[in-house]
């Protein structure tokens, strides 16, 4: 690869290293007035931005390690990726905003909505429009699923009614049941996908197929070291982004978990892409791979991560879910069930689920 041509493919890293700089210089004396709505706009757009483009380029670097490893380890590889991501970021703006104690809560709930309802929804619904019905591994499905619905219940729905301590919160002992539960039901999970039954996650159909990468594939060393390069100005500036997002929430009076939906949007727009790619080349399978792992990573390793933080910080983490959250939760898992208990898929399990998003949205202002 030349000099130019890697430099035009590595753009954003230079991008977000400027970003990195200038806020790091000036960010205190930038963030610290945020009153005139144009400059509010123009600090919150920058940051979005920078954190943007590095997201997607540590999905591009991620999906080069992945085609080196195949499926099923490759989609493992994207997951772990972005669920990587996702606890960096929600513990940066846990130590560097306000109110941030159901951060986590609130970037849970928005990922589980995204995956799975937007993003499943949108890769069932233009499937089902192109191929009209769609084929994957039932199997593989149900053992995300087996997974997820323990784990979004013990961890968002339970902590409401729990009577140890007040409030949508769980005792240390119960904190650290659930830390304890997350992290073996989630290595038993991962033993499953790589050793035992690799072959529930892939397809039926084409056991061997894995999505083109579309780009130059270099050695594991090269695109670990970028994919680092990447991720560390996503760590600094998702600090920075705490304070607009704090004077949205605070001044502005925007909802609380609009500052969870923000990271969720980061975090899981390039996989998102890669998703629909999929699906629109009919590869349901690694569509579901995708979407599933990334809901069942962000629950299990999010969920024992800001607990541990609880401990060490000795702050209050707030994991229960408000009453509408809670039902759409779990009108979302029940649905979730009736979707994947069918070999096939059509137009209309996507439409469901998208507009169960939808929902989502609609409750987030209109509570």
């Amino acid at each position: 690869m030349s000099r130019i041509s890697w430099i035009r493919r590595e753009w954003p890293l230079a991008a977000s290293l400027a970003t990195t700089l200038a806020f790091l210089i000036f960010g205190e004396r930038w963030l610290a007035d945020l009153g005139n709505p144009a400059w509010f706009g123009l600090m919150l757009g920058w940051l979005f931005g920078a954190i943007l483009v590095s997201a997607f380029a540590v999905v591009r670097h991620a999906e080069a390690l992945a085609e080196q490893v195949h499926e099923p380890l490759g989609t493992l590889v994207l997951t772990l990726s972005m669920s990587g991501m996702e606890m960096m970021m929600i513990t940066a703006v846990m130590y560097a905003g306000s109110g941030e104690s159901s951060l986590a809560r609130d970037t849970m709930l928005a990922i589980v909505m995204l995956v799975l309802n937007g993003l499943v929804g949108a890769c069932l619904l233009l499937g089902g429009l192109r191929y009209h019905e769609q084929t994957y591994n039932i199997y593989g499905a149900n053992a995300f699923l087996a997974v997820i619905l323990p784990m979004a219940v013990l961890g968002l729905i339970l902590p409401n009614v729990t009577v140890t301590t007040p409030g949508p919160t769980l005792s240390p002992l119960q904190a650290g049941f659930l830390i304890v539960m997350s992290i073996g039901l989630y290595s038993v999970f991962l033993a499953i996908q790589t050793l035992r039954h690799r072959d529930y996650f892939v397809s039926p159909e084409s056991p061997d197929t894995t999505e083109a990468h579309g780009g130059e594939i270099h050695s594991a060393l090269y695109h670990g070291l970028l994919l680092l390069a990447y991720v560390l100005p996503i760590v600094f500036l998702a600090k920075k982004i705490a304070a607009p997002v704090d004077y949205a929430i605070s001044v502005l009076g925007a909802p609380a978990p609009l500052g969870g939906l923000l990271v969720a949007v980061l975090i899981l727009s390039p996989e998102s892409l890669a998703a629909v790619r999929a699906a629109l080349a009919n590869r349901l399978q690694r569509s579901i791979n995708l979407a599933l792992g990334t809901a069942l990573s962000s629950i299990s390793l999010t969920i024992p991560a800001v607990l541990i933080i609880g401990f060490i910080t000795g702050r209050t983490i707030i994991l229960g879910l408000e009453p509408t959250a809670a039902i759409l939760l779990a009108l979302t898992l029940v649905v979730s069930i009736v979707t994947f208990a069918l070999e096939r898929t059509n137009v209309l399990l996507g439409a469901v689920h998208v507009l169960l998003f939808f929902a989502y949205l609609m409750l987030i202002f209109a509570n």
